[in-house]
C-alpha cells in the first residue's frame, strides 16, 4: 500500500477543495494519469497518480478541503510491474465538469480506512435530530453526497410506518404507524416555510474570503482618492480602436490604462513592492506583474499580466482578453492567476462609479479606477462638460504615507489627461 498526500501546488497555498475524483476505488490507474481535480484560491488543478496501480481508498470526498501533506487516496502498488514517480506533478489548466451522478462517489465510509464525515449543513443535522432520524440513513441526491432538507422530505415520504422510539408521543390520540408518519409528513412541510436559508462558504468564494481577511487583518489599510479628466484618454481610444481592429483585438482603456501606470510605478518603486512581514524587510519587485481584478461567475479572481511592461498595447490587449476569459470559464493557469506586483481594478467595467478597494496581499497597493462619466466641472470661471473619471489609491501605511500616495495618483493623473506624452518615450 502507498499512501499519496496532497502536494505543495506552490504560492504558498496550504489547502485546496477537492472538487472531483476522476477515479474510484478499485480503478487501476496508469502512472501520470489524471486522477482527481482540486480548486484553490488561483485555479482548478488536476493532479495526476505517482504511480501504476490500483485504487485502495480514497480518503478525502469531494466538497470537502485537504489540507497540504493531507492523504488523500491509498493505492495498492503490490501487483506486479507497478511503476512509481515519487511526487506528482499538477496541471493546472483544466477545468472540472459538473458531477452527472454519484456512481462514481467514494463510500462514505470504507473498512479499509477512516469513517468520513458525512456532508451536511447545521439546518439539516438539527432538522434530523429532531425527527430523530439517523443522518447515515438518508441517502443523498447531491453530487458531492450531501444532505439537504428534500433529501430529508424524500426518505420522510418513503420512510418505514414504525416511528423511531424516541419521538414523542402522536397528538390527538394518533397511534404510532401510519399516524406518526403522518405527523413527520407535516413537521416537514412546515419546514418548508423557512425565513432564511443557509449556505456553506466553500469553493472559490470561501478562498476570497480568506483572502481579504487575511488582507485586511494584517495590512492597515489607508485610501487616497482623486479624480481625473479622462476627455483625451476617450479621444485617443477612439483613433486606435478601429486600428486594433484591423488586427483582430478589442481595444478597452484596460490596455491604455495599463501602459500609462508602469512609468509611475517605476519612478515610485515602493508600490511595486511588497513586505517580508516575517524579517521586517521591504522587498522592491523588478518585474511588473499587473494583476487585474476580473469577474467570474464564482466571485472575483486576479489574472496577471506578467511582464507587462515589456509589452506593446496591443499585446495587453489581447492577453487581457485571454485572462478574462480564462477567469470567466476557471481556466487560469497557476502562473496565470498569481505572482502579481499590483493590481489594477476596472470597478467601471463593473458598473461601479467608484469603491475602496482592497490590498491584493502580499503588494503594498492597489488602484481602482471608476467608470467614466460626464460631469459639470469649472474651468477658467466657465463650466462645461468633461468627462471624469474616479480613482482611489490603498496603500499600506507601514511603507507608504499618504503624502506619497497624493504624488502617486498626481504623477498617473498627468499622464492620463495627456496620454500622448506615451510617444516621448519611442522617440
Amino acid at each position: 500500500m502507498q499512501e499519496f498526500k496532497l502536494p505543495d501546488l506552490g504560492e504558498g497555498m496550504e489547502e485546496a477543495e477537492i472538487r472531483h475524483w476522476l477515479v474510484k476505488p478499485g480503478d487501476k490507474v496508469q502512472l501520470d494519469q489524471a486522477m482527481v481535480q482540486v480548486e484553490t484560491d488561483k485555479a482548478v488543478v488536476e493532479i495526476p497518480s505517482p504511480v501504476a496501480g490500483r485504487i485502495a481508498d480514497i480518503r478525502v470526498l469531494e466538497g470537502t478541503v485537504a489540507k497540504l501533506g493531507e492523504v488523500l487516496v491509498v493505492f495498492d502498488t503490490d501487483n506486479e510491474g507497478a511503476t512509481h514517480r515519487p511526487v506528482a506533478a499538477p496541471i493546472a489548466n483544466t477545468i472540472a465538469e459538473p458531477v452527472k451522478s454519484n456512481a462514481s462517489m467514494p463510500p462514505v465510509s470504507s473498512s479499509n480506512g477512516p469513517q468520513q464525515r458525512i456532508l451536511a449543513a447545521p439546518a439539516v443535522r438539527k432538522r434530523v435530530f429532531e425527527l430523530g432520524i439517523e443522518l447515515t440513513a438518508i441517502p443523498s441526491s447531491h453530487p458531492t453526497g450531501r444532505i439537504t432538507m428534500d433529501d430529508i422530505q424524500a426518505y420522510v415520504e418513503h420512510a418505514p410506518v414504525t416511528a423511531p422510539s424516541n419521538l414523542p408521543e402522536p397528538p390527538h390520540g394518533l397511534t404510532n404507524g401510519m399516524g406518526d408518519r403522518a405527523s413527520l409528513l407535516s413537521t416537514t412541510q412546515e419546514n418548508k416555510e423557512v425565513t432564511e436559508e443557509r449556505q456553506a462558504l466553500t469553493g472559490l468564494r470561501k478562498r476570497i474570503a480568506e483572502h481579504m481577511e487575511r488582507s485586511w487583518r494584517t495590512i492597515p489599510h489607508a485610501t487616497a482618492f482623486d479624480e481625473l479628466d479622462g476627455s483625451e484618454l476617450v479621444a485617443l481610444r477612439q483613433v486606435l480602436k478601429p486600428l486594433a481592429s484591423q488586427r483582430g483585438v478589442r481595444l478597452t482603456y484596460m490596455p491604455l490604462l495599463i501602459k500609462l501606470l508602469l512609468p509611475v510605478l517605476k519612478e515610485f518603486p515602493i508600490f511595486n513592492a511588497s513586505l517580508d512581514e516575517e524579517r521586517r524587510e521591504i522587498v522592491y519587485k523588478r518585474v511588473y506583474h499587473i494583476g487585474i481584478a476580473a469577474d467570474s461567475p464564482e466571485g472575483l479572481l486576479v489574472p496577471v499580466l506578467r511582464n507587462a511592461d515589456q509589452l506593446t498595447i496591443i499585446q495587453l490587449a489581447s492577453q487581457l482578453e485571454h485572462l478574462v476569459e480564462g477567469a470567466q470559464q476557471r481556466t487560469l493557469t497557476l502562473s496565470e492567476a498569481a505572482g502579481s506586483t499590483f493590481t489594477l481594478n476596472n470597478i467601471g467595467s463593473f458598473g461601479g462609479s467608484s469603491g475602496t478597494p482592497i490590498i491584493n496581499h502580499p503588494e503594498v497597493a492597489i488602484l481602482a479606477v471608476g467608470r467614466l462619466q460626464e460631469k459639470a466641472v469649472v474651468q477658467n470661471g466657465t463650466i462645461i462638460a468633461r468627462t471624469i473619471m474616479p480613482l482611489a489609491l490603498s496603500f499600506d501605511h507601514r511603507v507608504i504615507d499618504g503624502a506619497l500616495a497624493g504624488r502617486f495618483l498626481a504623477r498617473f493623473k498627468a499622464l492620463v489627461e495627456q496620454p500622448q506624452q506615451l510617444i516621448l518615450d519611442l522617440l
